[in-house]
């Protein structure tokens, strides 16, 4: 047991300095460019088709669930203000940055246990070549700058698919509709929802290099680590969502 918490405590030690260290890396030279631009490539247009997809779809299905709930109610024309909400400050964060995890970190980490298998870090440490800054650090910024761009576009994925079902499935009026999602681009909403994004693109990215780096013992190995990676990043990306959500709701004002 003390073994097992020894390991623990190493294993937390190292992705804190892994994480600094790639983050740091953003403001030290070399820059590597290239690496950086594929890397965005990779995470960002790479990514879009599917975000885009999740991200409609759920604005559907939430739309149609909301609709079925406050007609009930006769609140039906509240169903984009109902949405606007959800999708900006929660839902549309959230689901893209699930769907990034399961596609780009899950990428990185078996394309770093993949370079360590075969010996490729070594080979940089060999030439002297910091691998944090030439493999990390392009990851994480990377991550950082395109998974808040395609949050964005996943929002506007969501409320028009949102759209489609309030106008011409619930018969609703589009007009207040699309006056209801504007009412609620506040600067508490809009803000809130746009910070998220630059948290979670950290979380992923650094999780995912930190155990594709701690890869060991062949492809056995290599399956675990990259499963690790997603599965961790799932868990630390609703946990970070609701305290980031709670900082949130306090420093902007609002009462809970």
């Amino acid at each position: 047991m003390n073994i097992d918490l020894k390991k623990s405590i190493d294993g937390l030690q190292d992705f804190y300095i892994l994480s600094a260290k790639g983050l740091l890396g953003v403001v030290r030279r070399p820059f590597y460019f290239r690496d950086f631009i594929d890397q965005m490539d990779y995470a960002g247009a790479g990514s879009l088709l599917i975000v885009c997809l999740v991200s409609l779809f759920i604005g559907m299905a939430l739309s149609l669930q909301l609709a079925a709930e406050l007609s009930v109610m006769g609140l039906k024309m509240y169903t984009g203000k109902v949405v606007g909400i959800s999708i900006i400050r929660e839902i549309g964060p959230v689901a893209a940055a699930l769907v990034y995890s399961g596609r780009v970190g899950a990428g990185m980490a078996s394309e770093l246990g993949l370079m360590i298998l075969g010996h490729q870090v070594d080979s940089l440490r060999v030439f002297g070549v910091d691998p944090i800054k030439k493999l990390v650090t392009p990851r994480i910024l990377s991550s950082i700058i395109m998974l808040p761009a395609l949050t964005l576009i996943g929002d506007a994925a969501s409320l028009l698919g949102a759209y489609y079902i309030a106008v011409f499935v619930s018969h609703q009026s589009g007009y207040v509709y699309w006056t209801s999602i504007q009412n609620e681009l506040t600067f508490q909403n809009v803000f809130s929802g746009a910070f998220k994004p630059f948290v979670f693109g950290f979380i992923i990215s650094a999780i995912s290099c930190y155990k594709g780096l701690s890869t060991r013992g062949g492809a056995v190995g290599l399956r675990r680590s990259t499963t690790s990676a997603v599965v961790l990043s799932i868990v630390m990306i609703i946990i970070a969502d609701f305290v980031l959500t709670r900082i949130l709701l306090y420093a902007l004002g609002f009462s809970v």
